[in-house]
């Protein structure tokens, strides 16, 4: 009996260092875009060099599409705890449905996302369905 409550005892310090490790390394969590600031960072991660001059966050937080000065425009998304990007380019799909915007890449890897851009959401539509 008391080799079990000592087996038990060790499992479960183990479980709790290795939770503790976990969350000093920073994994897992509820990884979302917070603000233009860390949109900028994301951006810049993404491809050197590119500096957004218009940004559109989803409400959740969970993407965000950037043009850059020279017109191209970058699609964020989560993907797990990361945030994965696409240049976007004249193969994408748009779709506008009241404040929601779908986008597809034409990259089945990549997929769609529907971002919630509130007012913003028409005029990203427009301007994506020019390129």
């Amino acid at each position: 009996m008391n080799a079990e409550l000592l087996q038990f005892g060790g499992s479960l310090v183990a479980i709790l260092a290795l939770a503790w490790i976990a969350h000093k390394l920073g994994l897992g969590g509820d990884t979302r875009i917070r603000d233009e600031a860390h949109l900028r960072e994301l951006a810049e991660e993404a491809l050197c060099g590119f500096d957004p001059v218009d940004m559109a966050i989803d409400r959740s937080g969970m993407g965000a599409l950037a043009r850059d000065a020279q017109g191209r425009v970058m699609l964020l998304r989560r993907h797990g705890a990361h945030f994965a990007s696409r240049l976007l380019d004249n193969h994408l799909h748009v779709r506008l449905d009241r404040n929601l915007i779908t986008v597809g890449t034409g990259e089945t890897r990549f997929g769609t996302i529907t971002l919630d851009l509130g007012d913003q959401a028409p005029a990203w539509a427009a301007s994506l369905r020019r390129l």
